[in-house]
């Protein structure tokens, strides 16, 4: 199959999982995770009608984003872990950074960001399975994150993400898509906030996250095949 096909085929099932759940599917972004993916297979999925992009490297992606400069439309999403010493970088490439999850951070994106004179958009990456290996605030930490990040000027926070465990058994991914959902739900009540957006769901459990109410969903394998090496 191809990316165009592929594409069609998660177009389809995004159409589909949002349908059960009474939602628009024009509220679901499909998100092409692009990281290791040369800029030809890229050019293809812009060409399949995808828009959003989402590098887990800084570096990679600042090439990438370069490299397709001419693609004004294209929307880029820093969807990997951030250190702090590349917030400079990504403030000036991406548009939105999924990955916000500690209070250095959000200082070092805020300090960035005003020096460009940009309010950059945020997600706060919540580790819902507490797992070691896994970027992301403890889902009892997030509330404090989120209070101390509001207060920065430069810094415009539009609400979660999540990396649930992997299970092969789908289903058994959406108890942490309900959590993350919750979680934003008593954010916005508690703080008086709008939060548009939950980025959850990739390739083999994304229409469980559409179920779920999951905004933008990040599809690498989908969309693209298997990874090739870097």
């Amino acid at each position: 199959m191809t990316i165009k096909d592929n594409v069609e085929k998660v177009k389809d099932i995004v159409n589909k999982a949002a349908e059960k759940s009474g939602r628009n599917p024009e509220d679901i972004i499909i998100l092409a995770a692009s990281k290791t993916q040369p800029v030809e297979k890229i050019i293809q999925a812009y060409n399949a009608g995808i828009r959003y992009f989402g590098e887990n490297r800084v570096q990679e992606g600042m090439k990438k984003i370069d490299q397709l400069k001419n693609y004004t439309d294209i929307h880029w999403h820093l969807i990997g872990g951030l250190q702090t010493n590349k917030a400079k970088y990504a403030v000036r490439y991406f548009e939105m950074i999924h990955s916000l999850d500690r209070k250095q951070l959000a200082d070092e994106i805020d300090k960035r960001a005003g020096k460009i004179g940009k309010k950059q958009d945020v997600l706060i990456e919540v580790n819902v399975g507490e797992e070691e290996s896994k970027y992301g605030v403890k889902p009892s930490e997030l509330k404090e994150l989120f209070e101390y990040s509001l207060k920065k000027e430069n810094i415009n926070i539009l609400g979660l993400m999540c990396i649930p465990p992997y299970i092969e058994d789908k289903e058994k991914s959406r108890p942490y898509f309900v959590l993350l959902r919750k979680l934003k739900e008593n954010l916005q009540k508690e703080f008086g906030v709008t939060l548009p957006h939950l980025s959850m769901g990739m390739s083999h459990d994304f229409d469980v996250a559409v179920e779920e109410g999951a905004t933008i969903v990040r599809i690498g394998t989908a969309i693209f095949g298997e990874r090739e090496a870097p």
